[in-house]
C-alpha cells in the first residue's frame, strides 16, 4: 500500500518508445524517466525488460512495468502471458500492468484466470488492470486487482473512440469502485490532467504529450496547417 499511496494525486509519466521510433533506446528512456522524476513525477510507466532495468537504475520513484507482445489470434498485447510477467518482475518493476479486458489471453485464459496465476506465483506483487470499459473496471475490482487504469479506452473495438480523455469512464468507476482509478489515455494538457483528478482519478498517466517528440511535433504541425487553411478560407 505504501507504493500505491505514493501515487495519490500525482503525475505518472509513461516513458515508452516502440521499435522503429527515433527514441527507441533503453539509455534514452532511462534519461527521460530521470527528467520526469526531477520534474516531479510520482512514478514511471515503462515497457520492456531492458527499459525497466535501465529506468530502475536512474530513478527512486515506483516503476509500473509492462511488456508489449503480440500473439497471433489474440487481441491482448500488454503483458499478455506469464512469460512477459516473469520478465517484467525480474527487471524490477514495482507494479505489473496487464491487459484486463474481456478478451481471452494467449492459451485461452480469461483475465481472472490469468490474474490468479500471477498472484499464486507472485503473491506480493501489485497488479494494475488496463481496462477499456466500465464493465471491465467493475470486473477488475471483483477480481481483486490492486489498481485499475483506463489505458485501453478507445483501443478495443467495443470501447468509444474519443479525441480526448474518457472522463465519463473515469468518473463512473471512481464513484463505484474502491480500487484506485488511474486515468490514462489522450491526456495532452495540464488542464486535462487536473480535470481527470477532479473526476475522481487517483493519479494520472501522461505519455505521448511528454515523451514522444515526433507525436508532439505532428500535433503542432497539424494545428498550424489547419489554422492556416481556415484563415485562408476566411479571406
Amino acid at each position: 500500500m505504501d507504493i500505491i499511496q505514493k501515487l495519490e494525486n500525482g503525475l505518472i509519466v509513461s516513458c515508452q518508445a516502440l521499435e522503429g521510433e527515433p527514441l527507441h533506446s533503453s539509455f534514452i528512456m532511462a534519461k527521460m524517466a530521470k527528467a520526469a522524476e526531477i520534474g516531479g513525477a510520482v512514478a514511471i510507466r515503462a515497457n520492456g525488460y531492458e527499459d525497466i532495468i535501465a529506468i530502475k537504475k536512474e530513478v527512486s520513484i515506483p516503476v509500473i512495468g509492462l511488456m508489449k507482445k503480440r500473439y497471433e489470434g489474440y487481441a491482448p498485447y500488454i503483458t499478455p502471458t506469464m512469460e512477459e510477467v516473469d520478465k517484467v518482475i525480474e527487471a524490477g518493476a514495482d507494479i505489473v500492468a496487464i491487459d484486463a479486458t474481456k478478451a481471452y489471453k494467449p492459451g485461452g485464459l480469461t483475465t481472472g484466470e490469468f490474474l490468479k496465476r500471477i498472484k499464486e506465483k507472485y503473491p506480493k506483487i501489485l497488479v494494475m488492470a488496463d481496462i477499456s470499459t466500465y464493465e471491465e473496471g467493475i470486473e477488475a475490482e471483483k477480481l481483486c486487482f490492486d489498481l485499475i487504469s483506463t489505458t485501453l479506452s478507445g483501443y478495443t473495438e467495443y470501447s468509444p473512440e474519443l479525441e480526448g480523455p474518457d472522463y465519463e469512464l473515469i468518473e463512473r468507476l471512481a464513484r463505484k469502485v474502491n480500487v484506485p482509478i488511474i486515468a490514462e489515455g489522450r491526456i495532452w494538457t495540464p488542464e486535462e490532467a487536473v480535470k481527470a483528478l477532479e473526476k475522481g482519478a487517483y493519479a494520472v498517466v501522461v505519455g505521448t504529450a511528454i515523451t514522444r517528440p515526433h507525436e508532439i511535433t505532428k500535433r503542432f504541425v497539424t494545428f498550424i496547417k489547419e489554422r492556416r487553411y481556415s484563415n485562408a478560407r476566411a479571406k
